[in-house]
């Protein structure tokens, strides 16, 4: 059942309900005036007649109209029957006590199929108690009770019938902007992926689900570009080792050669294959970061200890490279160091900008500063380096992106867009600083992350000794 069809249902079961409630309602407080003015009609019928026989001693004629059934029967204090009005009609069928409870009650009224009767106490010029019933059956009334029922059914059906027609509408005119969105979002695929929705109410719910969709769509279309520039700079960056790796091979077996030549054509292949293998791993690196942070495992850690173990990484495979790790500011409290981290991601992420601040540096030389406040720990990284023009700025962080000024040092452009994602994922912010000759600043900013004093000093303690271990 789509949307249409059920909110007409629901609009046609509300209004059935509400006009149902309203014609029980009505039929059962006319109902209710009805027995009230024909048991007063029965009331001024038994003491008329009461009046009438008393003065003449025989029923004469009165004014009031004559009902349907009508008869009236008097009777002493000892239930004896002294008049009666119709004899060619039975006596109404009263109930044991029903005499008496009018003597008590003064009035009693009761019903025995279409007739209804009233039972009221009276008394005579002699001071005898009187007891009058009077009994009919009410023609007119129940009449225009049935007709009134009849009218309020057919206008019941009338108005469920008038009701399903304009829910119906109501529903197609309220879902109609939701139809011309249906039709809109199947024309979007790869192709148009640029198409945007567009809807005529600009205030409602339904246009801010559609600017919703837009923005969702924008989303799509920057990862779907950065998805295709990321395959072609990916195709392009792996074909390249890969066909001079062919080139070297096939210059090499066109003719029998020495064996120093062909240790130098291996020694090339080495290289092109170290070359491919740190660009497979950084975009594996790259791929785990873009995942989904639910998966990755946070743990605390100190970001001291992350900093010196990217230092002892870089030494180790570039003993010219000088980093200086310079504290500004050490916190009051050691807990105040530790921060919630995917500890693997964010060594890389250090280590990818102390190890580009010495490899674009003249002299192989990087400046680490780290200071804290409360509850951030920041970070600047800053070389004496060639420096990133202007207008490479804002592409520095894309995938595959490499400044004009740089591209006759060895990389593959992967570093920096992995290291904003990962402080990305940490909930941090990084910011690029650059004049061309003067080098380059980056400013990374980190949330701390407190621990209980219960684990304080354990962890404080065999940190340092891990510290002094790498040290050595």
């Amino acid at each position: 059942m789509n949307i249409r069809t059920r909110l007409t249902l629901l609009f046609v079961m509300l209004v059935a309900s509400i006009l149902l409630l309203f014609s029980v309602t009505i039929y059962y407080l006319y109902d209710q005036f009805r027995a009230q003015e024909f048991e007063q009609r029965l009331e001024e019928k038994a003491l008329t007649t009461a009046r009438l026989w008393e003065n003449e001693n025989q029923a004469l004629s009165n004014d009031l109209p004559a009902m349907a059934n009508e008869q009236v029967t008097i009777y002493n204090e000892q239930e004896r029957i002294l008049y009666k009005s119709n004899k060619q009609l039975a006596p109404f069928s009263l109930p044991s006590g029903f005499l008496r409870n009018v003597l008590r009650k003064h009035t009693q009224t009761i019903q025995s199929g279409t007739l209804e009767a009233l039972g009221v106490s009276h008394y005579n010029r002699q001071g005898d108690k009187l007891i009058i019933v009077a009994s009919a059956f009410d023609r007119y009334g129940f009449s225009k009770l049935k007709r009134l029922r009849e009218i309020l059914f057919f206008g019941w059906v009338l108005c469920l019938a008038i009701t399903g027609i304009s829910g119906y509408l109501f529903a197609n005119d309220a879902l109609r902007p939701v139809s011309e969105i249906v039709a809109q979002v199947n024309t979007i695929s790869a192709t148009n992926i640029h198409r945007r929705l567009r809807v005529g109410r600009q205030r409602d719910e339904l246009a801010y689900l559609a600017r919703t969709f837009n923005d969702m769509l924008t989303r799509l279309e920057e990862a779907f570009i950065s998805q295709k520039s990321f395959v072609s700079h990916a195709s392009h960056e792996l074909r390249t080792p890969l066909t001079v790796m062919m080139g070297q091979i096939e210059v090499t077996l066109l003719q029998t050669r020495s064996q120093a030549d062909y240790q130098a054509a291996l020694d090339g292949l080495l290289d092109e294959v170290k070359s491919m293998i740190r660009l497979v791993n950084g975009l594996l690196e790259l791929a785990r970061a873009s995942a989904d942070a639910t998966t990755l495992n946070y743990q605390p850690v100190r970001i001291d200890e992350l900093l010196w173990q990217a230092q002892s990484h870089i030494i180790q495979r570039k003993p010219q490279y000088e980093i200086d790790i310079d504290f500004e500011n050490l916190p009051a409290q050691e807990e105040d160091l530790v921060i919630v981290a995917e500890e693997s991601l964010l060594q890389t992420a250090l280590q990818n900008l102390m190890e580009n601040g010495c490899k674009y540096s003249p002299d192989e030389r990087v400046t680490v500063r780290i200071s804290f406040e409360a509850g951030q720990v920041h970070l600047i990284i800053s070389d004496n380096g060639y420096g990133i023009p202007r207008a490479d700025l804002p592409h520095i962080f894309e995938p595959f992106f490499r400044s004009s000024s740089t591209m006759t040092v060895s990389g593959h452009g992967i570093g920096l867009a992995l290291t904003r994602r990962i402080v990305e994922l940490h909930h941090g912010q990084i910011i690029v600083e650059s004049e061309v000759g003067h080098g380059t600043t980056f400013r990374i900013s980190l949330p701390t992350q407190q621990q209980t004093p219960t684990t304080r000093s354990t962890t404080f303690s065999s940190d340092r000794e891990r510290l002094a271990g790498l040290n050595h």
